[in-house]
């Protein structure tokens, strides 16, 4: 495929260089400036967009190397969104995050001062200048923001309550998208954990204990993330990545998607999906009959980015010949099953294996789609 998502693509975020982690951590600490820290994020950025390249990928992402979570970066950036310190952290399989959290204090907005607008018109400049690769740029969505938020955390002064939000929340992301447009943005990805959580009884339950409605959630989800695409300019590719939970190589959420798979792949107006299948928690591809028939296409998350083992080239495209079943090869496409380092902590893997398993992804993809 010339557009995006390609036949070999990725879900965005990098193991962080150590050069990087180190002026980070000196930032942190007082030792450096802003300006040091930004110095070596271009640097390490620089490095990695050739990298890229040299994987044989069509796109690059600037690794989330000016991040510290997937998520928490944008949102606390938003207007009327902060992020706070909570008693507990998000619980894993055997490991807690830090614990930060979300809080509405203010009306939502999304301002044309936003630092991910300048993170992403700096690789944008910077692939013009080297590598020509079409740039990818990943914002969370805005499901999580509803779906992660905990009891007593939207200032009653702002709103009345949870699905008070839901307007200002849609406005916001429709100027997100707007100004990365504007930007020169043509390829934007969505990283959503919710629609991984509606999958498991486990954490609807939690869900429910944070004051969530889930009885019909799924429409719901589907109908706020609608309004957020609807108009979208026709050159601009919108994915999601349905996440079930990547932190230090651990994960959270088990269950196939069934439960959602209409909604999400038939009802909502993404282009593209990455869905994660590299392990049984991810059930079968039976639900994948769901994606309409035309442009949308699934990227199918086969290769574990939770560790540095390397997948059997030939049951790698066994799964994909039995995806086929369900959905067309030309609306099939292959990647990682998520990124490699969703926080700055990253993966339990190597530098070395990291790009051992993007080049798999990318000669794999040659040889299924040639």
């Amino acid at each position: 495929m010339s557009t995006p998502p390609f036949r070999a693509d990725i879900v965005g975020s990098f193991l962080r260089p150590t050069e990087l982690a180190e002026a980070r951590r000196r930032f942190a600490s007082g030792q450096i400036d802003a300006d040091a820290l930004r110095i070596a994020e271009e640097t390490a950025i620089a490095e990695l967009v050739v990298r890229e390249a040299d994987a044989g990928l069509k796109l690059a992402t600037d690794g989330e190397f000016r991040r510290s979570w997937w998520h928490f970066d944008f949102f606390g950036l938003l207007d009327g969104v902060e992020v706070v310190e909570l008693d507990h952290g998000i619980q894993f399989q055997g490991v807690q995050t830090r614990p930060r959290g979300l809080e509405i204090s203010g009306k939502i907005g999304f301002s044309d001062t936003h630092p991910f607008l300048d993170h992403f018109r700096s690789l944008k400049s910077l692939l013009e200048r080297t590598t020509g690769a079409v740039p990818k740029f990943s914002i969370p969505a805005p499901t999580v923001l509803d779906f992660r938020l905990e009891p007593g955390h939207i200032d009653g002064s702002a709103y009345d309550g949870r699905d008070d939000i839901v307007d200002d929340l849609v406005q916001a992301y429709r100027d997100a998208v707007a100004a990365f447009y504007d930007a020169g943005a043509r390829y934007l990805q969505f990283d959503d954990t919710a629609w991984a959580y509606l999958c498991s009884d486990v954490e609807l339950e939690k869900a429910r204990e944070r004051g969530i409605r889930t009885d019909g959630i799924a429409e719901r989800y589907a109908g706020i993330l609608n309004r957020i695409l609807d108009g979208k300019p026709d050159d601009l590719t919108v994915t999601t990545h349905v996440c079930r939970g990547n932190f230090r190589s651990t994960w959270i959420s088990s269950g196939g998607y069934e439960p959602v798979a209409e909604q999400l792949l038939g009802n909502t107006a993404y282009d593209g999906y990455f869905l994660e299948y590299d392990s049984e928690r991810a059930g079968g591809f039976e639900p994948l009959r769901f994606l309409p028939e035309g442009d949308k296409t699934v990227v199918l998350g086969l290769i574990t980015s939770k560790s540095g083992d390397l997948e059997d080239v030939d049951a790698v495209k066994q799964r994909i010949d039995e995806a086929s079943a369900f959905a067309p090869l030309e609306q099939l496409a292959l990647s990682p099953q998520c990124g490699f380092a969703s926080t700055e902590e990253g993966n339990v893997l190597t530098e070395d294996e990291q790009w051992a398993k993007v080049r798999e992804v990318v000669d794999i993809a040659a040889d299924v789609w040639r």
